[in-house]
């Protein structure tokens, strides 16, 4: 069971622009590629698969074509979805331009994955499973948001309980933000979203203060891009160093990050070695287009060998 993560952000279509730069308003963008691909808490599920866990999607599936492509993604990775078809609605999407290095602007309108009630969360066993992942986008939404801040203000055991507060965190109703880090073991964030929920723009300072009240020997880890990580647990605090590449695409970047630390914890690595593991995932997986880039664990093994003997 420890090894079982339920991922219970929803899964998107990716719709991905190269573009030379994102356009003013009123202008156009020139673009040179464009793909669709599943997106949004996919990225997370494929890099803990690839890095050794059993995962498993609790959000919903729509029917359409976007709902198509979602499902034959999740197919193709062997990943689970726990919840029945919702019949009405068509997947959600996200417009994702990309420039030539590597920066990504986002886009994007809920489907079903943004409508959760209480019925659907009664389907799952959250029992089963020793870790669950959720995202901002998800408490944001309308149609999912109150059954959720339902479900985290219960009593139901809910496994170790990790937070992506996602670029929407300012938006967030305070008393379901309260909810999610009352219940919350680790914090992932990026620099931007540690210091909404911190009210610290120290990448330091905030890591210290969101780890603070973590339950289950948890803590915080913020990203600060291409500096790394901070690692922070009570009474503890580790600047994990970053691996250098040369980035084309960083989109899924943190969500790649976020999946491999939660993948090697469960595996049975201490904290700081999980960090490790995930900076050099998430480097490695802004170096090829597209959005579930996420490295094998023999790609991440080998790099770090490397490092280390470097």
């Amino acid at each position: 069971m420890t090894n079982r993560l339920l991922q219970m952000s929803g899964v998107v279509a990716d719709l991905l622009y190269q573009v030379d730069a994102v356009p003013a308003s009123g202008e156009e963008a020139i673009v040179t590629g464009f793909s669709i691909t599943p997106g949004g808490g996919f990225n997370a599920m494929v890099a803990a698969k690839r890095a050794g866990m059993m995962v498993f999607y609790g959000g919903a599936i729509g029917s359409g074509p976007f709902a198509k492509t979602v499902r034959e993604g999740l197919n193709t990775e062997g990943i689970p979805f726990l919840r029945p078809q919702d019949l009405a609605r068509d997947q959600g999407c996200c417009t994702v331009m990309i420039e030539p290095e590597g920066e990504r602007t986002f886009v994007a309108s809920d489907g079903a994955e943004g409508h959760v009630t209480d019925e659907d969360l009664a389907q799952i066993s959250f029992a089963d499973f020793g870790w669950t992942l959720l995202s901002g986008y998800t408490l944001h939404y309308p149609g999912s948001r109150d059954a959720l801040h339902r479900w985290l203000s219960a009593d139901e055991r809910i496994g170790k309980l990790i937070f992506d507060p996602s670029p929407i965190v300012a938006s967030l109703p305070h008393e379901v933000v309260q909810a999610v880090m009352h219940r919350a073991s680790w914090i992932s964030a990026n620099a931007r979203e540690a210091a909404v929920l911190s009210g610290h723009s120290d990448p330091v300072a905030a890591a210290r203060a969101l780890a603070e009240t973590r339950r289950d020997d948890g803590g915080a880890i913020v990203r600060v891009g291409e500096d790394g990580c901070i690692l922070a647990q009570p009474g503890a605090l580790h600047h994990i160093p970053p691996y250098r590449v040369q980035a084309v695409d960083t989109n899924g970047a943190g969500d790649t990050h976020v999946g491999s630390f939660i993948a090697r914890l469960a595996l049975g690595d201490t904290p700081n070695e999980a960090a490790a593991y995930a900076n050099v995932a998430a480097a490695l997986s802004t170096t090829q287009p597209g959005p579930a880039t996420a490295p094998t664990d023999g790609a991440v093994a080998n790099a770090l060998n490397k490092k280390e003997a470097g």
